[in-house]
Order: structure tokens, then C-alpha cells, then sequence
């Protein structure tokens, strides 16, 4: 079992007819952070029009539907994978709200822990859901945000200052104005970018790199991002300033090794973490390896960092999609070797270290140690570039429960038997702080340490409005 990541947004606001092809090549080269749902939505002439569906951004758009689409200024768009809601089309983004004077469109990143009393609140007030997804509850809370201060960036902020939890946030009006939103901890990634056609906001640097536009900086936390008539301003959401905490588990595993991320390459991050992993845990073998795609960078920096050849330990079948099933218990076992088949010619009678990012619950792990000793492999290290998953998380990163994580039921020795190691190590918590110290937040690490990073903000700015919005007034 791998983690899994809420969703990825995109958007732009240009100066030509190309907001629809330009945001579907971003959201390709996010498509890493979700594969559930995709959808865009287009300002053009005061209307917005959206498609969205099941499916990966490729199934979802069609060259005909793409086409079908208007040749609008200001898209945004989003691909999901759910940890709220179920799996369905009402549950994908964007969200397309319509309010008194005008409409929104709003594609969130992230996880409201909140969202159940806001929910309760706008629907005292008369407002109406479709979706289970807390991103529609967002979008609802913006529009009728928008409504009270007659304002559409007034609006936004006095949402934000109401959400709490995880949220980053591209949002378009039928004005084809555009809105980024950063949550005050800045849980979730969000940057910027510019060329000569007009900005782009992205979850990860390397969907601009790809669309054509250059990385100006990172969204900060708790700001507001506004862009209109080629033009862009700074606003912040709340002068409270709260601890920030990135999720580190953007660069041990969801994000593409060829972003940047609030000033820190997740390739540098990697390969540091590898280099942790030699100092701390060594050990006598002949060659390193990585299990793709996110070990790859760490086993680079482990074999850089013990002198230990660095090898290819398998060949990825990068053409089985999520259709691809297993009818048989048998096949369900063999799974992983349809995907990741060892490279026998590289671990026959080798000494062999494993480098992955982590384990959740450890059948995936035996699983690939399993096919290395069956490819002839003498041993088998495996070592971790992340610490023990203890706790669940709260803010979008999709978690087991605490009592199926392998950590919590098994000890060290415990966990090397059950995945048919010869030895097993992780690195330290302070050990991958240590290979993200260029960043330039700090990180959330509650899923290793239990330490919630906004424990000092146990109350929220929702708590002060609660009289409010029993009284209809959110």
C-alpha cells in the first residue's frame, strides 16, 4: 500500500484565448497527485463553464471535449483523489457556485477539518449540497463570503479566515480574475508563475516548467494571491500568525522530483535523505537500489553517500493503468511484479540494499522483497527515507488507520521478519528534518511524531463566529 495525496490544482489568468489547452497540460503533469477525477472550469464574457468526470485528465478530456470547451482567459482545474467523500463525479473539482450578483469556480488542495460545523452553518442560512466532498463546502462558504462583503477578494479572505485545516486554493470568477489562497500553516504547496502570456498558480513548480512558464516564488501561508488585468497583488488572510509546517511527506514522496518546493528541489531532498540513510544506517552489500519511482532519488544519494554501486533493481511497466486487475487470489499475490519486476541480471548473488520511502502496512514491502530473493538476490537491506508511520492524518494525506499501520503492531525486528529483510532501518525524524533544512518552512510531521503542528491553535477563528452563524450569520 502506497499513500495517497488529496488532489492537485491549476490556473491561469492570460492575456490570450489558451486558458483551456495551458491548464490541461498542467493538470498532465500533475496527475501524480490524483487520479480519481479531473475537471476545468473556464471564465469567458462574465460565464464560467465546466466539464469534470471519473478518470484520469486524459479520459476526462477528450480532443472533442476540449474543443467543446470555451477559448476563455482564466481556467482553473483540478485532479482528485478522495480522503472526504466518495469516489464520484459530483466529488470532483472545480466547484461551480452561483450567488446573487455573479459565479465561482474553485478547485481546493487539502482537508477541512472544519467542515462539518461550516456545512451546518451555511445550510441554517438556506444553502444547499450536492456533494459530500468538503471542497464544495468551501466553495458554497466563498460565495456567500462574496455576497456579505459585496466584494469578491473581501469574500475570499473572510472565508479563509474561517476555514481550518489544509487548503490551497485557485478560484476564477465569470470576470476571469484570479484568486490563489495558501492556508496560514501552509500545509499544501502552491506557486507561482509568469511568462509573456500572463501567470499561472500551480500545486508543484514542475507543471509550470511544463507549460511554459518560469517559477516566481511560492504562495506564503496565509496569503492572497489576486490577479487581474495582467496584474498581481499580495493580500494576507489574517494577521495571527500560526506555527507553519509543511507536510514533509511532499518530499519524501507526493511531489515530482523535478519540482521545487518553497526553495527546496524534491530531487536535493531526496538524494540528502538517501545520504542520511548511509550515515545512519549502514551496512556491507554490493549494490544499492531504489524501488520506483520516489526510492530512486534516495538510493542515488545512499550509493553517493557509502561508496555502495548504485544499480537498477527493476523494470517498471509504466503501461498498466488502474483498470488493470487481478481475478485470482494468486494473481493478487504476484501483483507488484506486473508493475515492478526485479532486474535479475543486476541482484543474482548480489548483497542488495532496498531504498523505498515507507511502509504502511508492510505487504507491499514483502511483496517486493519476496521478488528479489526470487531474482536470485543473496540478501536483501531494505532501508527507509522516512521515519515509522505511528498516526493518521488530519490535513489530506491519506493514512491507514493507527492500529493497520506495521509500526504500531510490530516491533523493528518484528517488521524486518514479517517483509523477509535481512535487515531493516529508518532514518530519524531530526535526520530528515536534516535533509530538508534548505526549505523554507518548517514541516508538519504529526503522521510520524503525533506532534500536531497547530496544537497552539486549538481555537480556530470559526469558534468566534459561532454565535454568528447559529444566528444564520457565518
Amino acid at each position: 500500500m502506497k499513500l495517497n495525496e488529496e488532489c492537485a490544482i491549476f490556473g491561469v489568468s492570460l492575456t490570450i484565448d489558451e486558458a483551456v489547452g495551458i491548464t490541461y497540460n498542467g493538470l498532465l503533469a500533475l496527475q501524480h497527485r490524483g487520479q480519481e477525477g479531473a475537471g476545468i472550469a473556464v471564465a469567458r464574457e462574465n460565464k464560467i463553464v465546466c466539464h469534470k468526470d471519473i478518470g484520469l485528465v486524459g479520459e476526462v478530456f477528450s480532443s472533442e471535449v476540449l474543443q467543446g470547451l470555451p477559448r476563455g482567459r482564466s481556467a482553473v482545474g483540478h485532479t482528485r483523489y478522495s480522503t472526504t467523500g466518495n469516489n464520484t463525479k459530483a466529488n470532483v473539482g472545480p466547484f461551480v457556485t452561483d450567488y446573487l450578483t455573479g459565479r465561482i469556480a474553485v478547485a481546493h488542495n487539502g482537508n477541512i477539518t472544519n467542515a462539518k460545523e461550516i456545512r451546518e452553518a451555511l445550510s441554517g442560512c438556506g444553502l444547499q449540497f450536492s456533494a459530500t466532498s468538503d471542497s464544495e463546502i468551501v466553495s458554497s462558504l466563498i460565495a456567500y463570503q462574496i455576497t456579505r462583503q459585496q466584494d469578491t477578494l473581501a469574500g475570499v479572505i473572510k472565508a479563509a479566515e474561517l476555514l481550518q485545516g489544509a487548503f490551497s486554493l485557485v478560484i476564477t470568477s465569470g470576470k476571469e480574475k484570479l484568486i490563489a489562497v495558501r492556508d496560514p500553516s501552509g500545509f499544501r504547496p502552491l506557486c507561482i508563475g509568469k511568462n509573456e502570456t500572463g501567470f499561472a498558480i500551480a500545486s508543484e513548480s514542475c507543471a509550470l516548467d511544463v507549460c511554459g512558464f518560469e517559477l516566481v516564488r511560492d504562495v506564503r501561508p496565509a496569503e492572497v494571491i489576486l490577479i487581474e488585468n495582467g496584474k498581481l497583488s499580495s493580500h494576507m488572510i489574517t494577521k495571527k500568525t500560526p506555527p507553519h509546517g509543511l507536510c514533509i511527506f511532499e518530499y519524501v514522496y507526493f511531489a515530482r522530483p523535478d519540482s521545487v518546493i518553497d526553495g527546496l528541489s524534491v530531487y536535493d531532498a531526496r538524494f540528502n535523505m538517501g545520504a542520511v540513510l548511509a550515515e545512519e544506517c549502514p551496512v556491507e552489500a554490493d549494490i544499492a537500489c531504489g524501488v520506483p519511482d520516489s526510492g530512486i532519488e534516495a538510493a542515488i544519494g545512499y550509493s553517493a553517500r557509502s561508496g555502495i554501486k548504485l544499480a537498477s533493481g527493476f523494470v517498471k511497466n509504466r503501461y498498466i493503468g488502474r483498470s488493470f486487475i487481478y481475478p485470482t487470489q494468486i494473481q493478487r499475490d504476484s501483483a507488484v511484479r506486473h508493475k515492478l519486476n526485479p532486474l535479475a541480471a543486476n541482484v543474482r548473488g548480489q548483497r542488495v540494499i532496498l531504498v523505498d520511502d515507507s511502509i504502511v502496512r508492510g505487504t507491499t514491502s514483502e511483496k517486493i522483497v519476496r521478488s528479489l530473493r526470487s531474482a536470485g538476490a543473496k540478501e536483501v537491506h531494505v532501508r527507509i527515507s522516512s521515519p515509522p508511520f505511528r498516526y493518521t492524518c488530519h490535513y489530506g494525506t491519506d493514512i491507514d488507520s493507527e492500529e493497520n499501520l506495521i509500526a504500531n503492531n510490530m516491533s523493528l525486528d518484528e517488521i524486518c521478519k514479517s517483509i523477509g529483510a535481512d535487515s531493516l532501518a529508518y532514518i530519524s525524524l531530526e535526520g530528515m528534518k536534516r535533509a530538508c533544512e534548505k526549505s523554507r518552512l518548517p514541516f508538519c510531521t504529526a503522521c510520524f511524531s503525533g506532534n500536531d503542528c497547530t496544537s497552539a491553535l486549538k481555537k480556530d477563528l470559526f469558534e468566534a463566529t459561532t454565535t454568528n452563524a447559529r444566528s444564520h450569520d457565518v
